[in-house]
């Protein structure tokens, strides 16, 4: 282990000077097994992505043992594609990175376990990378031009927040929510419409079809900050829907799904508004799987334009979980000096997004 470790620093401290470096990428912090091989933080070779979406379907969300296990049987084979589709050998790889955290604790151990196993048998760095930060990076792999600094929308499953990001590992946290994330929202009400796991892209299609006509018992919290709530919006939602039930009144699904969907969004939009407008934000950034909805884009766009703000959305296949964004990332952490772990490495359910 002691040989291993002193030729893995030796790899890593090569790269911030290597001109092509070229990293396989580990992501499965929740529910999908990804493998990715990247060139310089920017060009993809592979990205593949095995998703359990169907086989979480009948649990209405994501098991934490289910996922488990479905990395196990996948992550060999995802790993054996994406050499395959990158046209590379083993020997061609200059590091080995993974998502340590943040997510799901069983799930993400599959993918540090592989990793440290293939960094070790091909005597290669081991880059330890934050999920958070590799959505941020989806964005530099969607738009190559792209440069820091900017601020970024984070809003995915498991995180909601605005972040200052001055420099590629230079990152602060500005608000975040204080309870429930957007996409868990998302979720929990698609949940009571009865509508199949994932939930936001099903509630964003359903609200296509609907009027923005509901008034929810709500008030949105925290007025004068960067910060989010999303936990009263939830319940104002369940409790309207349940009420209906009990006097058997008739729901208007797609009016409900479209009513959320206005409130929700406006509550990003407004802070993210804010956010730039009081700091002189000259680029905003969106990442994370709800990072997706149609009608968050839009809004979004449309204030941009209006503000002469560039706006970078990442390509669809990559706000979702996959490793690619993690490979990027890690070519950045990199040329940085941070990131490198040794065989203890292990994972973590929840990590520091602040960085630098």
């Amino acid at each position: 282990m002691a040989d291993y470790l002193t030729i893995a620093k030796q790899k890593f401290d090569a790269l911030k000077n290597k001109k092509d470096v070229i990293i396989l990428a580990v992501e499965s912090s929740c529910d999908e097994t990804a493998v990715s091989i990247v060139k310089n933080g920017r060009e993809v070779l592979s990205n593949v992505v095995a998703s359990q979406i169907e086989i979480h379907k009948r649990f209405g969300g994501v098991v934490p043992e289910v996922a488990s296990r479905n990395h196990i049987l996948a992550i060999s084979s995802c790993f054996k594609q994406a050499l395959m589709e990158a046209n590379l050998k083993k020997e061609d790889l200059d590091a080995i990175a993974v998502t340590y955290g943040a997510g799901l604790m069983g799930a993400l151990l599959v993918g540090v376990n592989f990793a440290k196993t293939v960094a070790y048998a091909l005597s290669l760095p081991l880059i330890a990378v934050s999920h958070v930060h590799g959505h941020i990076s989806a964005n530099y792999i969607s738009h190559m031009e792209l440069l820091p600094p900017f601020a970024c929308l984070m809003v995915s499953g498991g995180h909601t927040a605005i972040l200052q990001v001055d420099d590629y590992c230079k990152i602060k946290v500005i608000g975040s929510t204080q309870d429930d994330s957007v996409g868990e929202c998302f979720d929990k009400v698609a949940r009571v419409l009865g509508l199949s796991y994932p939930g936001g892209p099903n509630i964003d299609k359903l609200a296509k079809n609907g009027k923005n006509i509901i008034k929810f018992n709500y008030h949105a919290p925290f007025k004068d900050s960067f910060n989010f709530s999303f936990s009263g919006l939830k319940t104002a939602v369940v409790n309207y829907v349940h009420n209906k039930e009990q006097k058997g009144e008739e729901i208007e699904k797609a009016d409900v799904a479209c009513s959320f969907q206005e409130l929700v969004t406006d509550e990003l939009v407004e802070k993210t508004k804010n956010y730039c407008l009081k700091n002189n934000v000259k680029k905003l950034v969106i990442a994370g799987g709800v990072g997706a909805n149609s009608v968050l884009r839009e809004k979004l766009t449309l204030f941009c334009n209006k503000e002469k703000i560039d706006i970078y959305l990442p390509i669809l296949k990559y706000c979702t979980d996959n490793a690619a964004m993690i490979g990027s990332m890690a070519y950045y952490y990199a040329k940085n000096g941070i990131g490198l772990a040794d065989l203890t490495l292990t994972a973590k359910p929840n990590v520091d997004i602040n960085v630098g």
